[in-house]
């Protein structure tokens, strides 16, 4: 049962597209806000989705029908929900969409007995207007479902060629056996046993061909159809001959069975209506035409007439105005005809407002995503990056579009546009509607004058805006507690770790807050504080609370423990594993638990960081600098003596982390084991280059590929053992870019990667690995996976599994695919085509920041204030600081951060500029030293670390 904030997203089981991957990896997407519910008595819907699966909403009987959609939308996390709609029989047998505008109660007579199908409702002329891989997707599954029940005519080579895109995309490559048992288990079209050999024939030609790239080109030759997208509506004309009616986006449509005989074009048609069974066009005067004024169809029934006339009314204001029409005054006394009206956005509305969201975040990147997208994106990509990830996709909201709804939900102002209220579209990053997120060039430079400008006020004020980042996380972790310490089956041990670790940390962190804030307050507000005491300083305030702060630091060394006890308790009970799982993918925890787990570490390094700035800023005879020194000796030396057990807590963290994304592996953390480099590389077989996801450790290498479950992990295809490879570049044996040839024992493989930095990356990560191969003992075991023997690659193997589920571990059994965090690392590279190694985790943990910023889009005029964390390689964005999660995030691997030319016409102080192909942002910080700093800690994300280079902390 869908209850709103009570459960998480889950995917359509099996399928490769669904909430948690728009969610996650598009790279601003934090998921749809569910709509308001109206008070009252609550009943159960049923409602079938495009892949068969049902979903339950719980929705109250007053509300509208629009609220129902919305939150079949937000359960998607589907931005383009403009082209979809609900339909379902009504008490007299006919299918219906849903009304919008009317409450359910008044269109549903037994809504628990009643299965609404959620389906595609209008048709554009176009796929390629359907900005949204997600919607490409579905709009794929609507055409499956067309042609299979025979509503989708066409001629035998046009259903071949579709059902072969079809199953390219669900069985991937072509492989004869393979190929023609499935289609002997499978029927996609009436008839389809004489053209099995037609079908296999086309489906060996779209090797290489990824599955969103099957979507499109399945839709590419529906389109083309004459019946694509027709919904016939039986009618006979004035001399009682049969015929049937339909609707697209050119006009209202004649057939005789499936033949069109006849168009009228909305051009040419002056109104439409009905009278009992009589159904009446009404077009405009044409001198040359043969037709009558008026054009009379004889339906079945009066409410057939109306079925049809309301369609008809919804398509002509979708696909023909500009904007979702007013609803006209209630008469005072009584009205004539029906009242019924389109309620929506337009097709205008919904591509101006995706292109203004591309624009701003992500024009070539999100799913569109990637050049060579996977399943979760499009070439076009995203923003989870288009052919990137980033979209992300977005968990963000977008750009602005003028007016516009989306789904019908409430507006959002931004740059003096109205915004649909919903999340946007992976392609964007968020827009806020708060009064106070727009701020004017006037209000800027008075808060400026107003302001201290000296560079230790905003050092001390970086540690003010961290610490507020920092609680907020430390409740990450005690709101976990407080999941698990009321259940019977989490072991004590973990919850007394949990207590007696993070609730003392968070009682503390709470006052040293408070004082940090109010010292600032104090330095901010007045000029003459120097009377009644020295308030423009913070070393007192940190060398007090560091001092404090000491005993509740003498246990982190054993932070590992926690993660053990967590990771055992999870084998122990799959109900603790469920509740670790469902907690993860809950908005607020924006990042794998287990990182929160480390932060009292990190924070420590924080803090020794803002120390040396401030001593390195200010002289030997200012009032502050003597307190700052003692309290960074007195951190300084915390963090040395936790320096060892720091780095084997993050590898440890890194390796259970990498497990919850690989399938097929079951002992990845074992003692000795360490992880070095992650990321995408293309191998090199008999079907050409292939994408493949490769995990480079201290003793193996494991090459994976994007999994079609619904789960979001990678399914692993094979194994190389270090000890005893060799490596050399191939470039010119195989003529492939970047191409390099590992050689193992009994086996090569020759891998390209995607430029030659990322070769070289590899090439000395590897170098490295196998040296220390040599002379390491390594790894008391090697990586066991449950399908793989001999190191063979299942996909050079007649024996592979039949489908993805049989890839699953034990682990899984006969359960249902659970749902799985989308916007880690590993989806990142994939989608950004890229990679990133644990030096560069490493230096991460470093570069952490929060505050303020002011953002604008490339094509935007207004800016606006959003609160930023940069953490994990991403930005995440909230409306302001007491934001309990982010609205949106923003990966950076593959971004490129610069200052504006002069040509950009950004004439401001303190602004950088992020861009990934087409995507471009710009931000603005308060002042000189606050812009160093964004430019540093992101420049740690975009710019790629030398394993030999040594990293000092950023000063």
């Amino acid at each position: 049962l869908w209850v709103p904030e009570q459960r998480p997203l889950t995917p359509y089981s099996g399928q490769r597209l669904g909430a948690p991957e728009t969610l996650g990896i598009s790279t601003l997407d934090p998921g749809h806000r569910p709509p308001a519910m109206p008070p009252g008595r609550r009943v159960t819907v049923r409602v079938r989705m495009l892949d068969d699966t049902e979903e339950l909403f719980d929705v109250s009987q007053k509300a509208s029908g629009k609220v129902l959609f919305d939150m079949v939308c937000s359960h998607m996390n589907l931005i383009e929900g403009d082209y979809f709609g609900l339909e379902f029989q009504n008490h007299q047998k006919m299918t219906v969409w849903l009304d919008h505008i009317k409450p359910i109660i008044k269109q549903l007579h037994r809504p628990k007995h009643t299965v609404l199908r959620f389906s595609v409702k209008f048709f554009p002329p176009d796929h390629a207007q359907l900005l949204e891989e997600l919607t490409r997707y579905l709009f794929a599954l609507q055409i499956k479902q067309d042609l299979s029940c025979g509503r989708l005519t066409c001629n035998d080579t046009s259903a071949a060629l579709m059902v072969s895109h079809i199953i390219q995309s669900e069985i991937g490559d072509f492989d004869d056996s393979h190929c023609r048992s499935h289609l002997l288990n499978n029927n996609y079209i009436p008839d389809q046993m004489p053209l099995i050999d037609k079908i296999m024939e086309f489906h060996s030609k779209h090797i290489g061909q990824s599955p969103a790239e099957s979507d499109f080109q399945l839709l590419e030759v529906a389109r083309k159809l004459e019946m694509y997208g027709i919904r016939l509506h039986p009618a006979k004309d004035r001399e009682g001959t049969s015929l049937s009616l339909a609707v697209a986006h050119t006009g209202v449509l004649v057939f005789q069975t499936h033949t069109r005989i006849n168009a009228f074009n909305w051009s040419k048609i002056r109104k439409m209506s009905f009278k009992r069974k009589r159904f009446l066009i009404k077009l405009r005067p044409d001198l040359n035409s043969s037709y009558q004024d008026t054009l009379e169809f004889l339906m079945a029934s009066r409410d057939c007439c109306k079925v049809f006339w309301k369609i008809c009314v919804e398509y002509h204001a979708f696909f023909r105005l500009f904007e979702e029409p007013k609803p006209k005054p209630k008469p005072v006394l009584f009205s004539r005809g029906s009242s019924f009206r389109f309620s929506g956005r337009t097709q205008k509305q919904v591509i101006d407002y995706n292109y203004l969201a591309m624009s701003a975040h992500l024009h070539n990147l999100i799913f569109i995503f990637f050049p060579k997208t996977n399943l979760h994106f499009s070439p076009c990509l995203w923003i989870w990056c288009g052919s990137t990830i980033g979209v992300v996709p977005h968990s963000p909201p977008l750009s602005g579009h003028p007016h516009g709804m989306v789904n019908g939900q409430k507006s959002l102002e931004l740059f003096s546009h109205s915004l649909d209220g919903r999340q946007p579209s992976p392609l964007t990053s968020p827009l806020l509607n708060d009064a106070c997120s727009i701020r004017t060039d006037d209000e800027d430079e008075v808060r400026r004058k107003r302001f201290p400008t000296d560079r230790a006020y905003f050092i001390a004020k970086e540690l003010l805006t961290t610490e507020r980042t920092y609680l907020k996380d430390l409740e990450v972790v005690t709101s976990f507690h407080s999941v698990v310490g009321q259940d019977e089956e989490t072991p004590d041990t973990l919850k007394n770790s949990l207590l007696s670790t993070f609730e003392p940390l968070h009682k503390f962190h709470t006052g040293f807050l408070r004082e940090v804030e109010q010292r600032l307050a104090l330095w901010e507000g007045r000029s003459n504080a120097h009377i009644k005491g020295d308030y423009q300083r913070i070393g007192d305030v940190m060398l007090k609370n560091l001092q404090a702060l000491k005993p509740l630091t003498t246990n982190m060394h054993k932070q590992s423990e926690i993660l053990l006890e967590l990771e055992k308790a999870c084998k122990a009970s799959r109900r603790v594993e469920n509740l670790y799982r469902d907690f993860e993918l809950q908005k607020v925890c924006y990042i794998p638990l287990n990182v929160f787990i480390l932060r009292p570490l990190h924070r420590l390094i924080h803090y020794k960081q803002i120390l040396e700035r401030l001593c390195k800023h200010y002289p030997a005879t200012h009032v502050d600098f003597r307190d700052c020194r003692a309290a960074l000796a007195d951190v300084s030396e915390v963090v040395e003596q936790l320096q060892g057990s720091l780095i084997k807590m993050e590898n440890l963290q890194k390796l259970l982390e990498l497990k919850k994304d690989l399938l097929g592996v079951d002992n990845l953390v074992v003692p000795g084991r360490e992880f070095i480099r992650l990321g995408c590389l293309s191998k090199l077989s008999g079907k050409g280059l292939q994408q493949r996801m490769f995990f480079l450790f201290n003793d193996i290498i494991l090459y994976t590929s994007r999994g079609m479950t619904a789960t979001n992990q990678f399914k692993v295809h094979g194994q190389l053992p270090l000890r005893g490879m060799t490596i050399r570049e191939s470039e010119d044996e195989w003529g492939v870019p970047h191409a390099f040839t590992l050689v193992g024992q009994g086996q090569s493989m020759v891998v390209a990667a995607s430029s030659l930095t990322e070769m070289e990356k590899w090439m000395q990560d590897i170098k490295m690995a196998i040296e220390m191969a040599k002379t390491s003992n390594g790894p008391t075991s090697d990586v066991l996976t449950c399908t793989l023997t001999d190191n063979k690659c299942p996909e050079d193997s007649p024996a592979e599994a039949e489908s993805e589920d049989e890839m699953a571990t034990s682990h899984t059994s006969l359960e249902k695919p659970t749902p799985h965090r989308g916007n880690t690392m590993v989806h990142v590279c994939w989608h950004r085509n890229t990679s990133v190694s644990m030096v560069d985790f490493s230096v991460a943990v470093e570069n952490q920041l929060s505050g303020n910023l002011l953002r604008k889009f490339k094509n935007s005029n207004g800016w606006q204030k959003l609160w930023v964390v940069f953490t994990n390689f991403s930005l995440f964005f909230y409306k302001s600081h007491q934001d309990d999660y982010p609205l949106a995030s923003l990966p950076l691997l593959g971004y490129s951060v610069t200052v504006p030319s002069d040509n950009e016409n950004i004439h401001k102080d303190y602004v950088f500029k992020l861009h990934f192909k087409s995507h471009v942002y710009y931000f603005r910080s308060e002042s000189e030293y606050t812009f160093e700093r964004w430019m540093e800690v992101i420049r740690s994300a975009t710019v790629p670390s030398s394993r030999n280079s040594k990293h000092p902390h950023p000063h």
